[in-house]
């Protein structure tokens, strides 16, 4: 082991080498290696995965399954780059819906071994999915109830006589607000009708008043349960919840003032 220096250029640690039906877990540094030794290693997935395309010196047995979600699958690279072009030229075209053209890069990822069954279903965050399926009810039941009414004729009464775009300032700050206490998906299902309801109201188009509330939503900087994102680096970050605020507000107000008068240059009202 010391004469081949395997850690050293493999990365991996013997722990064990099975010869002749012995277990042999002393002094492994100082065994010489026999044809036929079955060697226990640990280390790095990736490590693992590179040391077993050796098939010059040894034959990986036993692969474990975890390392097919860490290895880069660099064979398939092709393969994926033609879904994501397909995928965005199918959008780009506008003839068929996102969620088919989506959809069917999916399905051809499999089909092309990119990804497997899965790996495919772990990749589903499905807390995120059981929000917006939970979220769609209750912003109906806005509507229903006349909950949605209510809040735009509150929105009309403080701003509607000074202007579309103080209009827009105000879902902003709104949809600010409520992205202080629940996740970004949840306030953008939220106030999307609200703002379109406004909008309709005031009879302008309702383009800009929905990207707005698309930027508001996504500026979710303020708190951590704002967005997944700020929750997963909560923790390895060591970020404290006046962390969020101290550097969130400054960007909030900045992605606000730009939008509102950037976004009704792209989408007039």
């Amino acid at each position: 082991m010391r004469e081949i220096k395997f850690r050293t250029r493999y990365g991996l640690n013997v722990v064990g080498i099975y010869r002749e039906g012995k277990t042999i877990d002393d002094k492994l540094i100082d065994q010489p290696m026999r044809l036929g030794d079955i060697l226990l290693i640990v280390g790095d997935w990736k490590l693992i995965r590179l040391l077993s395309t050796d098939r010059r010196n040894f034959i990986v047995l036993n692969l474990a399954a975890e390392v097919e979600a860490v290895a880069p699958a660099t064979s398939q690279a092709p393969h994926a780059i033609f879904c994501l072009v397909l995928m965005v030229t199918m959008m780009a075209i506008d003839e068929i819906p996102n969620f088919i053209a989506v959809l069917i890069a999916c399905l051809l990822m499999g089909k092309f071994r990119c990804i497997d069954m899965e790996s495919a279903y772990r990749a589903i965050h499905w807390p995120s999915i059981m929000l917006i399926v939970g979220m769609m009810p209750f912003a109906l039941a806005l509507e229903k109830t006349g909950g949605i009414n209510l809040i735009v004729n509150l929105l009309m009464d403080i701003a509607g006589g000074m202007g579309a775009r103080i209009m827009l300032l105000c879902l902003f700050i709104v949809c600010a607000v409520i992205g202080l206490f629940i996740s970004n998906t949840a306030t953008a299902i939220l106030m999307a009708p609200i703002a379109i309801a406004v909008a309709n109201q005031m009879n302008i188009s309702p383009m800009p008043f929905a990207m707005v509330i698309n930027v508001a939503a996504s500026a979710a900087f303020m708190t951590p349960v704002s967005s997944p994102v700020n929750t997963l680096i909560l923790a390895p970050g060591g970020y404290k919840f006046s962390d969020f605020l101290k550097f969130g507000i400054p960007f909030t107000f900045l992605v606000m003032a730009i939008s509102i008068i950037i976004i009704p240059e792209f989408f007039p009202f």
